[in-house]
């Protein structure tokens, strides 16, 4: 069967044609005049250019006036362990775990990397896309048969990114993935601020059981003291029966105290990611102490807490799509181009005779949309405006929290003051009324009266004790615990 003759080239500058003379000249100078036209085109970004908005941050915190005692700074680094600052080994072992197991941060940690991995779909358009295709068909030769046509060609198209429609859609998933990094380092703060305040919550209550249980054998003791009264005949049965209720009435409290701690065991655990039945924490002795924690100045605060550097990064992103939108009002314009061979013949296929190569560029503009796109542009302002009243409301809370911190510092502190003279007069007053019970000068109500206060005393100023240091851990972490935006990967 005799191959159909080739078909007639169009003339010379045509958009389609076998190979000919002069062909790869023209794509050459094409190519050049684009090569030039580009750094030009790269110039123009519709929409507006980010700026962060302005926030009022006072100049000093109120609350951290003449009575805050300044110390020196005991924070540890930005990549260090912010809970180091409080000496505790178990602590320390305990925190080292939530990167590895937590599944919160597992979840978080997953978001950024998708985040990152749009940032790379998004600047991917800023590169022409290359295609190769081969195939065979079957060709009709005017109804008298067919024959197979081998074809094998290349094509490439590339958007030229003119008003920066592809430019700002990488700055905002840029600032997107900056957001997500700020995220996760948020939730590991919110981890790790939660499993210390478990922790010392747990320690606390080994406290109180101790408290309880010295405490209990002391009224044992006075109840020993009480029976051997009564049976002289010195005391009155009621006095026995007053020591047996105070006394099982506190041994009771401290069985009791086991329900809280064995929660808060558990809550390590899942902080850890383990199932709790793999968690257990001995009780040891405990001494509370509250590190001083210079807060610095409320400016500062923006580069250092987390959440404020996720919400800043969201509002850059969200300023970013109102380019995006501006760009639909423009054309858009693809260059694109093939280059192949075709024949009916696999082994002469590859030959300059089989060659056909396109080129050209195409221009696409929405001339009625009714409305549409005013409409999206209208949308990204209003998210915008709402990412910037968000910001904004993220940076008050961080400084009410701030704040609060160390309000409950100063004040806690002056009333630990109150509390240990408290506690040092009812533990005198508890001595002095056994003494005078056993003397026959005071009835045992006396007695009662002043073990019940010395040990409410004492467990009121365990309490204030546990309350400085949850708000010590507070305060740490709604400075950010360390961190810094300068930690955030680096944006483009």
């Amino acid at each position: 069967m005799t191959p159909p003759s080739p078909r007639p080239s169009p003339p010379r500058g045509g958009r389609e044609g076998r190979r000919e003379p002069g062909a790869c000249g023209l794509a050459a100078r094409a190519g050049t005049i684009l090569a030039l036209l580009l750094p030009a085109l790269a110039a123009c970004e519709v929409g507006p250019d980010y700026a962060r908005p302005p926030v009022d941050a006072p100049p000093a915190y109120k609350e951290a006036g003449p009575g805050w005692k300044v110390g020196e700074p005991r924070l540890a680094g930005s990549d260090g362990a912010w809970w180091s600052v409080y000496g505790d080994p178990d602590l320390d072992r305990l925190m080292r775990q939530i990167d590895i197991s937590n599944q919160n941060l597992k979840a978080s940690e997953a978001a950024f990397r998708q985040a990152r991995a749009l940032t790379a779909e998004a600047r991917s358009g800023l590169f022409p896309t290359v295609t190769a295709n081969a195939g065979l068909r079957g060709v009709s030769q005017n109804g008298t048969g067919s024959q197979t046509e081998y074809s094998l060609a290349g094509g490439l198209s590339w958007e030229l990114d003119i008003w920066g429609k592809i430019r700002r859609s990488v700055e905002s998933a840029s600032a997107n993935a900056q957001a997500s990094a700020a995220d996760l380092a948020a939730a590991r703060l919110s981890a790790q601020s939660e499993l210390a305040a478990d922790y010392f919550q747990l320690r606390v209550a080994d406290e109180l059981k101790r408290l309880l249980d010295a405490s209990a054998a002391a009224f044992e003791r006075s109840l020993q003291i009480t029976r051997n009264r009564y049976a002289a005949g010195t005391a009155a049965r009621t006095d026995v029966a007053q020591a047996e209720t105070q006394l099982e009435s506190t041994r009771a409290q401290a069985i009791n105290v086991g329900v809280q701690r064995a929660q808060l065991e558990h809550a390590i655990a899942i902080l850890i990611g383990k199932p709790p039945a793999e968690l257990t924490l001995p009780p040891k002795p405990f001494v509370l102490t509250v590190p001083t924690t210079p807060p610095g100045l409320p400016s500062a605060l923006l580069e250092r807490r987390p959440d404020i550097a996720a919400a800043e990064r969201t509002m850059a992103a969200a300023n970013a799509q109102i380019g995006v939108a501006v760009a639909a009002f423009y054309p858009d314009l693809t260059l694109s181009g093939s280059y192949g061979f075709t024949s009916l013949t696999l082994g002469g296929l590859i030959s300059a005779s089989n060659a056909v190569w396109a080129v050209g560029p195409s221009l696409a503009l929405t001339v009625f949309d009714a409305g549409n796109r005013s409409a999206q542009v209208e949308q990204a302002r209003a998210a915008y405006d709402q990412d910037v009243a968000l910001y904004r409301q993220t940076v008050l809370t961080a400084f009410q929290q701030v704040e609060d911190q160390l309000a409950a510092l100063d004040i806690l502190a002056r009333s630990a003051e109150v509390e240990d003279r408290a506690v040092r007069a009812g533990k005198e007053a508890e001595r002095l009324a056994l003494n005078q019970y056993e003397a026959g000068t005071v009835d045992y109500t006396v007695v009662i009266t002043a073990q019940t206060n010395s040990l409410a005393n004492q467990q009121a100023a365990l309490n204030i004790a546990q309350s400085r240091i949850l708000a010590s851990v507070s305060l740490i972490a709604a400075l950010g615990g360390g961190w810094s935006a300068a930690l955030l990967p680096a944006g483009g």
